[in-house]
């Protein structure tokens, strides 16, 4: 048998730092309370149940600690307490995105900002950017508790004070609308949308997740990644969203470099295609993300000419 840490996870970006199993003991030493979530499984691997959400909240402070030198984190009861191997890929295949307009070199350090749309109560995108390319964000969100958690979090770990950057979108209907100044320039937009189209159609999703976690029929859903309403579903889902998304770039086509989304629902590309033709972006790319069984994939547009691409980030480092 392989020892714990050295079976790699397929499909994760070769700079995921989570390529292979997690290395329980150096997690524990580090955040101790995950101990009481670790046990053996029948396979006598070292594992946690991920059907519950006080566990991967546990492994969450477990990861930033080891991986990430983040020694405060935590989230109220019920926020999306997100996979962090899923969030690492995203940032991973940005710095690809950004390396192919920089010679093939991947731009880092500070002057490179990015835009979280939806940065939530956890943070995580802008932590992760940081940790691995010195990136600053700015972080929006519609959820002024989230927000208030997310400033708690950066209070508490002063290296990150100067870097992420917080802001309300007051109007919950608008994406960049308030958010983006005629005086900003991003490197790259960032999102995880929300998936569904209502309560109920989350609620059925969560349903299916714990029942395929804990190989059982329960008709009560616990959301294991935890998640409010506006984190979870907006009218129009996913496709909404972005959709919208998509409609107010338009209006800032030279302040940055490359808008991003996550699309979970590959039913959803063929529109989203369409839309992004019909509005004329210069460049589409559509990059897939594997993670165990769940598939995802980032779409990504702009509407500068290479030059202007080169151009702008030139700007950035200037």
């Amino acid at each position: 048998m392989k020892t714990p840490n050295t079976t790699e996870k397929t499909g994760l970006h070769p700079r995921n730092l989570h390529r292979f199993r997690y290395d329980f003991e150096a997690l524990v030493k580090d955040c101790p309370e995950l101990e009481n979530f670790v046990f053996i499984n029948e396979h006598q691997i070292q594992t946690i149940d991920f059907s519950n959400p006080k566990a991967v909240k546990a492994l969450n402070k477990a990861l930033l600690m080891v991986h990430y030198d983040i020694q405060h984190w935590d989230i109220p009861d019920n926020y999306l307490c997100p996979p962090i191997p899923g969030r690492a890929d995203y940032i991973h295949y940005i710095a690809d995105l950004l390396a192919e307009t920089n010679n093939g070199s991947i731009p880092e350090g500070d002057a490179i900002m990015g835009l979280d749309i939806g940065v939530g109560a956890n943070g995580i995108y802008p932590i992760i950017g940081n940790a691995s390319y010195g990136w600053t964000f700015v972080g929006t969100d519609i959820d002024e508790k989230a927000l208030q958690n997310c400033k708690k979090i950066i209070a508490n770990n002063p290296k990150l004070i100067d870097v992420i950057s917080l802001q309300l979108q007051i109007e919950p209907r608008f994406i960049f609308k308030n958010i983006v100044l005629p005086e900003d320039k991003f490197a790259f937009t960032i999102c995880n949308p929300p998936f569904h189209s209502s309560p109920e159609e989350a609620a059925k999703s969560a349903l299916r997740k714990v029942n395929n976690l804990e190989n059982t029929k329960t008709t009560k859903p616990v959301l294991n990644f935890g998640g409010q309403n506006a984190e979870l579903w907006c009218k129009g889902g996913e496709l909404g969203f972005i959709t919208q998304m998509i409609y107010e770039s338009v209006k800032y086509p030279m302040q940055c470099l490359w808008f991003t989304t996550l699309v979970s629902k590959k039913d959803n590309l063929k529109n989203i295609y369409k839309l992004l033709n019909k509005i004329g972006a210069t460049a589409i790319k559509t990059i897939d993300m594997a993670q165990g069984q769940k598939t995802s994939r980032i779409v990504a547009w702009t509407f500068l000419s290479p030059k202007q691409q080169q151009e702008l980030l030139n700007s950035l480092q200037s």
